[in-house]
């Protein structure tokens, strides 16, 4: 195991050591329903709300604005992760409360709050900037948030269950999206109330984790010393040290820019390319997006928990990812070469196989080669660079794309990133 390296005690501490008891259903559906509300407050603004408000706000200029909002997110995410994870893996047990008492819960209630109420606030914004500003800010809390969630596996399940959980921790990240859809598309079609509805669902789905379930703590013993210089540097590992964490991260990079870059752009592909609603008069392009959202799902849902359960009983992790990665790639070149309704859905479908079993499997191995038990939440930061980083440099490279050689220039360039991701991940040598 990469947490128990050289050098560390045997018997470290219970919020230290390797888990080995399997963690229960309670447990799990607990940290897939905060998991759940989190992703359905930062998927469901960027795919859909934060288009149509830019789209009001700025017509002529949405694509760059869009481009713009998502890339200062991701850069804040990129910034708050690692740093809220290493604050997490360094709190102690000094409040009485007994929720209060481990590292983590209460991180995940309080970013959750705070961003809650910075979805609120953006809700009302009329300007470019006042969006950008406020999407900053939930961004930084809301991966405050991701940094202590995702934590919770490595400091709670063990090895051997994990591909399994993280199949069912990693299935919100699809359901929350299509939820958060069908609310702000058909429930709740204003954008204040869509906004509003999804800030209070991220506060009311993280309360069942944080006040049922336990949360280890660590005596001020045992805490890792720290200093913001220390910090600064830790963002940085050293490839030759550590070349498995190492590669996980190029290869998370790598599939998180193709999902980045794949997928930025839909809802104006299916208004501007498709023209969905030339197809089905009556409806919208965001009609469309709600379709091929379930599509993919769905497909989401059911390779996720499958491909989980499978990896774990085979061990085999790199090959799953592999198939995964290639499957988007495939989807993509579909788009690529052919601007259909039909050719949406069979990328939609394609797409959501390969993220599904993506989801569950990368995440339980990453957990297998992360360098140290005491900074868990902190590397797990540093990999969450690769998830939300990519949203930025994703738009960056996307809009110059669809400006110069239109949308099959995009997916082209989306198909080779994502075949890419899938190939790498055989460097990773201590992980079957």
């Amino acid at each position: 195991m990469a947490d128990q390296v050289a050098g560390e005690p045997s018997t470290l501490p219970r919020a230290l050591a390797e888990p080995t008891a399997a963690v229960r259903g309670r447990w799990i559906t607990g940290l897939s329903l905060a998991s759940l509300g989190m992703w359905m407050a930062s998927l469901t603004p960027l795919q859909v709300l934060i288009p149509i408000q830019l789209q009001d706000i700025t017509p002529q200029h949405k694509i760059a604005a869009l481009a713009l909002v998502s890339g200062l997110g991701a850069i804040a995410s990129g910034i708050a992760t690692p740093l809220a994870g290493a604050l997490s893996d360094r709190t102690t047990h000094r409040f009485p409360l007994g929720w209060l008492r481990g590292r983590r819960h209460r991180w995940t209630l309080s970013m959750a709050l705070l961003a809650a109420a910075a979805l609120a606030v953006l809700a009302r914004q009329t300007s470019v900037a006042g969006v950008a500003v406020l999407w900053i800010l939930f961004s930084a809390f809301q991966n405050g948030e991701y940094a202590s969630l995702s934590a919770a596996i490595p400091d709670h399940v063990p090895v051997r269950q994990r591909a399994t959980v993280a199949g069912w921790v990693g299935m919100p990240q699809a359901l929350g999206l299509v939820v958060g859809t069908v609310l702000v598309v058909d429930v709740f079609t204003k954008l204040i109330s869509g906004y509003d509805t999804l800030a209070l669902l991220l506060v009311v789905l993280t309360l069942p984790f944080v006040l049922l379930t336990p949360d280890h703590a660590l005596d001020g013993t045992d805490r890792p010393a720290f200093s913001w210089r220390q910090l600064a540097r830790s963002y940085w590992l050293s490839p030759r040290q550590y070349p498995d964490f190492a590669w996980a991260w190029v290869t998370r990079f790598l599939v998180s820019l193709a999902i980045a870059m794949g997928t930025l752009y839909l809802l104006y592909f299916l208004r501007d390319q498709v023209h969905y609603a030339r197809l089905f008069p009556g409806q919208k392009a965001q009609d469309g997006l709600l379709i091929l959202i379930v599509i993919y799902t769905v497909c989401v849902v059911i390779t996720a928990i499958v491909g989980g359960i499978i990896s774990d009983r085979i061990g085999k992790r790199k090959m799953i990812v592999t198939i995964s990665g290639a499957l988007i790639g495939v989807a993509a070149v579909l788009l690529t070469f052919v601007e259909t309704w039909q050719a949406t859905l069979g990328a939609a479908f394609l797409f959501g196989v390969g993220f599904g079993g993506y989801l569950a499997v990368d995440q339980a191995l990453i957990t297998q080669v992360l360098p140290a038990a005491r900074d868990r939440a902190k590397d797990l930061g540093i990999i969450n660079i690769a998830i939300v980083c990519p949203s930025a440099i994703g738009a960056l490279l996307a809009a110059p794309l669809v400006s110069l050689g239109g949308y099959p220039t995009l997916f082209a360039a989306t198909a080779v990133v994502a075949i890419a991701g899938s190939v790498f991940v055989w460097k990773i040598k201590s992980v079957p």
